[in-house]
């Protein structure tokens, strides 16, 4: 053996053991840098996990990728013509009824807005025609009358303004009811304005112990600008202005007069909707604590006591108040019976009058009525449906005329994109195309390959 033989070994041995040397010092680890490692791991995998909570993506699936199964009508005049006549069918006997049955309910209003200006303490004078609208089922000119009369109880000393007393007289053609709804009826007052509809406290109507802050800053709705007495500075319940203006005229139940002998009973018991019963509660204030409405001031002259404080759960006409109409006029429940019959007759009712209304040109009326399956004298849902009737069966006709006149050839169904046979007859052809340009490329490839074996073997 030589001795560049013997050096080379040597060589090539120490390069090995240096070699297995540092691959050695490279499996050993620095305990830091595995804490570490484990750190960056532990990163990543929470960075992982709040991805994950960030994904607001929705679920893959039908319904949230909007690829439910549809259906496609075609509107073909052997479907329209039918599907019309069928709707004209059903909406013309359905209008007629809802017709037939509102016609049927009997009422009377009496507008006694300009009772205090045209009407005399001494006598009583014919309330003008344009001041009544009626409808019975017997016909027969109806007339009404009233009169002034002065209230003589000494809580109106302070306000003789107030004193007045409008007795109206009316006549009642046939037996009517039961049941029989009285209602007060308001034109020309729009209590669906933003500032007045948004200006209560609901807390206060749940019956809680609303603060000042709960009643001045609540978004949305507060009772702005009624929500503090400036003078005691304590807060006003209830608050807002929609308490503040609550309707205040009084009626009495109607007095039998002239020939007839029964007085006929009103109830306040069923006036106000059943939901308002967990919705207004009685409330948590102590009288010394809150003070009433401005305008309440002839309801509560001396404020709240504990034998006067007003309990909202049990009081139907400020419930019925509280909801604002949508629309003027508007009408509200003041008393009913469902049990006895009205009969025919004379009868008079008396109203104290104390809710303004010539200031803005407004009216207030009675309003005397029974009602049907659909509720109230409203002609109006029956007479649209009878007429969306009418029109489906004009639309048959001339659906039907032009298509006997002008017929047009329609297209063939099969032929459309979502048609399932035109779908099969598709995919036979992509299949087909496939398999043609699959044999294409095999029959290449073997003409290529005895080109490539013969110019090997040269």
């Amino acid at each position: 053996m030589g001795l560049a033989e013997t050096f080379g070994g040597l060589k090539r041995r120490h390069n090995n053991n240096s070699q297995s040397s540092e691959d050695a010092d490279q499996t050993e680890h620095d305990p830091m840098e595995e804490s570490e490692d484990e750190d960056d791991i532990s990163d990543s995998g929470s960075e992982d996990e709040k991805k994950k909570k960030k994904n607001r993506r929705p679920k893959v699936n039908s319904f949230t990728q909007q690829k439910l199964r549809a259906v496609h009508p075609i509107l073909t005049p052997k479907n329209v013509i039918p599907a019309l006549i069928a709707m004209a069918v059903v909406f013309v006997p359905l209008g007629a009824a809802m017709f037939y049955g509102a016609h049927k309910v009997e009422q009377l209003i009496i507008d006694y807005s300009q009772c205090e200006n045209l009407a005399s303490y001494d006598y009583y004078s014919e309330v003008p025609e344009k001041y009544l609208k009626y409808h019975f089922s017997k016909e027969m000119n109806v007339t009404a009358q009233w009169k002034l009369n002065t209230n003589s109880s000494s809580i109106w000393d302070d306000y003789p303004d107030d004193r007045a007393i409008c007795q109206l007289q009316f006549q009642i053609p046939n037996d009517i009811g039961p049941s029989i709804f009285f209602f007060y009826m308001l034109r020309n007052f729009y209590p669906n304005h933003r500032r007045f509809a948004s200006s209560f406290s609901e807390d206060q109507i749940l019956g809680k112990r609303a603060s000042i802050s709960d009643v001045k800053n609540t978004e949305g709705q507060n009772c702005k600008p009624l929500s503090v007495d400036d003078a005691t500075g304590k807060l006003i319940y209830p608050c807002g202005l929609i308490a503040n203006s609550l309707f205040n005229d009084t009626y009495s139940i109607l007095n039998a007069v002239n020939d007839t002998t029964d007085d006929y009973m009103l109830y306040r018991e069923g006036i106000a909707w059943g939901y308002n019963k967990g919705r207004f509660k009685k409330t948590k204030y102590s009288p010394d604590e809150v003070v009433p409405p401005p305008n309440w001031i002839k309801m509560y002259p001396n404020g709240y006591n504990s034998t006067n404080m007003p309990n909202i759960a049990d009081w139907p006409e400020l419930q019925n108040w509280m909801a604002p109409a949508a629309l003027t006029p508007f009408s509200k429940m003041v008393g009913r019976n469902d049990d006895d019959k009205l009969t025919k007759g004379t009868y008079e009712v008396s109203i104290g009058l104390h809710f303004p209304v010539l200031p803005y040109d407004g009216h207030k009326y009675i309003y005397l009525s029974t009602r049907s399956v659909i509720g109230g004298r409203n002609t109006f849902l029956g007479i649209c449906w009878m007429v969306g009737g009418c029109v489906c069966i004009l639309l048959a006709v001339g659906f039907a005329i032009v298509h006997l006149v002008h017929p047009r050839k329609l297209g063939d169904p099969s032929l459309f994109s979502w048609s399932e046979e035109n779908q099969a007859e598709e995919a036979a052809r992509l299949n087909a195309k496939v398999k043609a340009a699959t044999e294409a490329a095999a029959a290449a490839d073997a003409d290529t390959r005895p080109k490539e074996s013969s110019s090997s073997s040269s």
